[in-house]
């Protein structure tokens, strides 16, 4: 059989016009093997093609998945941003509505001693949104992952504004800023005569002169330290406000509220009266600024 395939075989050509001949010479296996590769051939092509074709489909049916995946987790990542944003947006609203204070009341706030001030003064620092952006730019697969960083960094900032906002509310309250009682101004803060003796004397508050027995109200919230009789006061109430922050109220004929008592700002604490060493119906009002008395007039900025 080897033998057979490997013979030779000479094929004749002739031209009939010329009668010029041509011989050719082949073996059969070659022939073969040409004539089996040449039916081979677009076989072999469609065969590679058709696995080319499996491969990319496999390739392609992987990406789809793969971005299936990541398109749910950015959906989900993006519905988390979407709740810390209106969570942050309420938080906003919240204190945009909470930071405008009574006119007259922060201005009484405003003239308050800086050491009263300072006790106010809370909360921190926090990293700003700028410090991460140039990094979530670098790495786009990681933004989400960043921008969720960035706004749990706001939402800290955002709660220790509002710490700090409500201290403010607070040292509002506290702050004496409204007269404790109708009436007119018969004595101011600091040198004056003495009203017995005529010597040479420092007054240490206000003397509001008013009808006996007209009320007395606190002018700022706070707690009644004390309420009981003490010498040439008579009869004396007083209010710790916190931040550093006291009232006194003298001479009252008689007390509404006793000491451990909450009062708010307006609220009745006692009445007018000439208890002590009083040369007539009035109220001796004094403030205190960390154990310091100040002038209380230049926070009295309004009767209610």
């Amino acid at each position: 059989m080897a033998s057979f395939l490997s013979r030779r075989y000479t094929v004749v050509f002739i031209d009939r016009t010329s009668g010029v001949g041509r011989r050719l010479t082949v073996r059969l296996d070659w022939s073969l093997a040409t004539v089996a590769f040449m039916f081979a051939l677009p076989v072999l092509v469609g065969l590679g093609i058709r696995w080319s074709t499996v491969a990319e489909l496999s390739s392609l049916r992987s990406d789809t998945a793969s971005l299936e995946m990541e398109n749910t987790s950015y959906k989900a990542a993006t519905g988390e941003l979407a709740t810390q944003i209106v969570s942050l947006q309420g938080v906003i609203d919240e204190l945009a509505s909470r930071a405008n204070l009574d006119p007259a009341t922060a201005k009484a706030m405003q003239k308050l001693p800086a050491v009263v001030k300072a006790r106010a003064m809370g909360g921190g620092t926090t990293a700003q949104p700028t410090e991460y952006m140039a990094t979530a730019l670098a790495s786009p697969e990681d933004t989400f992952g960043l921008l969720r960083d960035v706004l749990g960094r706001l939402e800290s900032r955002l709660r220790i504004v509002r710490t700090d906002v409500e201290r403010r509310e607070a040292l509002a309250a506290a702050t004496p800023s409204i007269w404790p009682t109708i009436g007119w101004l018969s004595a101011g803060f600091g040198e004056r005569a003495d009203p017995f003796t005529g010597d040479p004397g420092y007054h240490q508050g206000l003397d509001i002169s008013a009808d006996r027995g007209r009320p007395v109200v606190a002018p700022a919230a706070g707690v009644v330290e004390s309420a009981s009789w003490s010498g040439n006061y008579g009869n004396l109430l007083v209010i710790d406000h916190g931040f550093g922050l006291k009232t006194r109220y003298g001479h009252l004929s008689q007390f509404a509220v006793k000491a451990g008592d909450s009062v708010a700002r307006g609220a009745l604490i006692g009445y007018v009266g000439a208890t002590g060493r009083a040369t007539g119906p009035h109220l001796h009002y004094e403030v205190l600024a960390n154990g310091q008395l100040i002038n209380p007039l230049q926070l009295m900025l309004t009767t209610r």
